[in-house]
């Protein structure tokens, strides 16, 4: 086969093992699971194969017209570079793996056939995102995972929490998705084609005539779709579906193609100073803020979800400094171990029966209970904390030399405050990330107290799945730094300052963390794991026996006191009780958005009922009431009716006569 009949087999085979899975879900349960993972298996099978013969070397086009439209056309084209290749090896190991671990954690789900063929349909969407040569046949795989998001966020839909998730990760995306539709008409009106290739030819000639706007609209919807400040929130909330959804929206699909979408239209965005700039703050403010936020939280799940948010923070500030080498390098490394951060959280859960760290921490013995997710966890946590010599150092190194380079003039496809800004920001995150990693592993492992509760082991696809995931966790920096070529031919090692800088926050921030941890732990050993809250406006949500069926956050009884043990708390000081709820900006977008709209729609049904339906009443009733009148007058009686004729006559004989003589 050719390697273009390859590409096309990539995300078909997933989409035609969806169709097969939701057609035989009833009448054949027993073909589910093998429907669910021999598609996707085989998709990254070709996957690695279309990568092995692209091999890093010159774009391979291909395109056929799909019908003639008049004006712009629209085509069914590929377009497999040296990004595309790897990125979608990426999203077929993920999605592989989601899929095999997901048979044993929801192996009791009545709704595992729907829930697999959702997943395999999302995989599909985000291969055809990776893969299309156009921009209209892109938007198709980018809408497909929004509704993908929006019924697998909500696979729990007899909770409130997951019914309010789904709809606020749809409609936030949905709102994103409104400018960056009019942004690729916009661009393609300039252009004068969907295609990538003659869009990108477009800009090096200097054809688009309003690179400004064109990129800023673009943005709106990247913000969107990849969880950047100020879209970012649905992301946190999206913890409400099941584990192995977050793991893969989080690490290969979704949130990873709107920095893949930036990356393939690179200069596009570097065309405007002014756009490379506001992407360069938007990234800073997404990387610090949810770092922050992150530091904060209390559900296991949710510290992952603001860490996502951040690390594709770092992705976009690579972009922002013009590296997309750097940014997809980074989108690769981040999403092998923050899809085995997932995984392993999801054992973690099962084993503890709650999301909460406040409650894992008065548990001894959890690493004895888990010891392949305790072991695993540890590996993706150092490379999420960029230690080396873990993939996360690398990745996260060669943002930071971007930048660097950009900051002092080296490279000049950005400007140099963009650079600058992205270098500070990049730098405090490295430190905050190693704190939260830190404070993760110490509450979730190292708690004291009663002995962990015993749930069984859990089966050995979730377990075997976590090892194949630390593989590239650990190894991937050092494989990559050696082939430039996949990458634009940029070097991809980190420099003497960056390293010392980077590897040197990372460690204070790890033992800053530790040090504050060793001060709390003896004050909270004489709390009870019941009267801990997450935060002082937190609730109880459900029974421990209950987050197990359900996976949904369990945090014991009510209770207005603080978690002693926590060290967030200790170093975030009075800047704790914001940080956990996101910086209020729910709240804000509450006020700003939503009162005015319900406001709104309470006067329209205010005037609806008040105004309109007065009207329509009093016409019924003065349809009715003269009606009533004339009703009256027909009393059956002839002389009364000539009577009247004869008054009638009279009156119009004297009207008539009066008229005449006016005249």
């Amino acid at each position: 086969m050719t390697t273009t009949t390859l590409a096309v087999l990539v995300p078909l085979l997933p989409f035609l093992g969806a169709a097969a899975g939701l057609l035989l879900g009833r009448t054949a349960p027993g073909f589910v699971r093998p429907l669910a993972v021999l598609p996707t298996v085989a998709a990254l099978v070709l996957a690695v194969l279309v990568a092995v013969r692209q091999g890093g070397g010159k774009a391979v086009d291909a395109a056929t017209q799909l019908t003639p439209t008049g004006s712009v056309p629209i085509e069914l084209a590929l377009h497999l570079d040296g990004f595309a290749a790897l990125t979608a090896v990426l999203v077929g190991v993920v999605a592989s793996c989601v899929q095999i671990y997901s048979t044993g954690y929801l192996r009791d789900d009545p709704r595992y056939p729907s829930y697999a063929a959702l997943v395999s349909l999302f995989t599909s969407a985000m291969l055809l995102v990776v893969y299309s040569g156009d921009l209209m046949v892109l938007l198709v795989g980018w809408e497909v995972m929004g509704i993908c998001s929006y019924f697998l966020v909500g696979h729990y839909w007899e909770t409130p929490e997951a019914r309010a998730a789904s709809l606020k990760a749809f409609l936030v995306t949905k709102l994103g998705d409104v400018p960056f539709l009019i942004g690729l008409f916009a661009l393609a009106a300039d252009a004068g084609t969907f295609r990538i290739t003659g869009v990108l030819g477009a800009v090096t000639a200097g054809g688009i005539d309003h690179p400004t706007l064109v990129a800023l609209l673009l943005l709106a919807g990247v913000a969107g779709k990849s969880a950047q400040f100020p879209l970012h929130t649905w992301l946190p909330d999206a913890m409400a579906g099941p584990t192995p959804v977050s793991a893969l929206i989080h690490a290969a699909t979704m949130v990873a193609a709107g920095v893949y979408f930036v990356a393939r239209l690179l200069p596009v965005f570097a065309a405007s100073a002014a756009a490379m700039t506001v992407l360069a703050v938007m990234a800073a403010l997404t990387m610090v803020g949810s770092a922050l936020a992150a530091l904060a939280q209390d559900d296991i799940k949710r510290v992952l979800a603001y860490s996502t948010i951040g690390q594709l923070g770092y992705m976009s500030g690579a972009l922002a400094v013009g590296d997309r080498g750097a940014a997809v390098f980074h989108l690769l490394s981040h999403g092998a171990f923050k899809a085995l951060l997932f995984l392993a959280a999801g054992v973690v859960i099962h084993a503890a029966g709650t999301n909460s760290l406040a409650a894992m921490s008065r548990m001894s013995g959890l690493a004895r209970r888990v010891p392949d997710a305790y072991w695993t966890m540890t590996v993706a946590l150092l490379a999420l904390a960029a230690v080396p010599p873990f993939a996360g150092f690398f990745s996260k190194e060669a943002v930071l030399v971007a930048a660097e380079h950009t900051a002092l003039g080296d490279r000049d496809v950005a400007p140099a405050g963009a650079g600058w800004i992205v270098f500070a920001a990049g730098l405090l995150t490295a430190l905050l990330t190693a704190a939260y990693a830190a404070r993760l592993w110490l509450l979730a492992f190292h708690g004291k107290g009663a002995e962990a509760p015993d749930h069984g082991r859990q089966p050995v696809a979730m377990n075997a799945v976590l090892w194949v995931l630390a593989l590239p966790s650990l190894a991937f920096g050092l494989a990559v730094t050696s082939l430039d070529d996949w990458f634009d031919g940029n070097a991809l090692t980190p420099t003497t300052t960056t390293a010392v800088l980077g590897t040197g926050l990372a460690l204070a921030g790890g033992l800053v963390t530790y040090a504050a941890w060793r001060r709390a732990v003896p004050r909270a050993a004489h709390v009870p794991i019941g009267a801990v809250a997450a935060h002082p406006d937190a609730e109880p949500a459900v029974s421990e026996a209950e987050a197990i069926a359900t996976h949904a956050p369990a945090y014991g009884s009510i209770a207005s006191a603080p978690d002693p043990a926590d060290p967030g708390r200790l170093l975030l000081g009075p800047l704790h009780r914001h940080a956990a709820t996101g910086f209020h900006l729910d709240a804000v977008y509450t006020a700003l958005f939503v009162r005015p709209v319900r406001a709104a729609a309470s006067l329209v049904r205010f005037l609806d009922r008040e105004v309109v339906d007065t009207y329509v009443r009093g016409a019924g009733a003065t349809t009715g009431l003269l009606g009533a009148a004339v009703r009256r007058a027909q009393t059956g009686n002839v002389q009364t009716y000539l009577s009247v004729l004869l008054a009638g006559s009279v009156v119009l004989a004297v009207a008539a006569v009066l008229v005449a003589a006016g005249a």
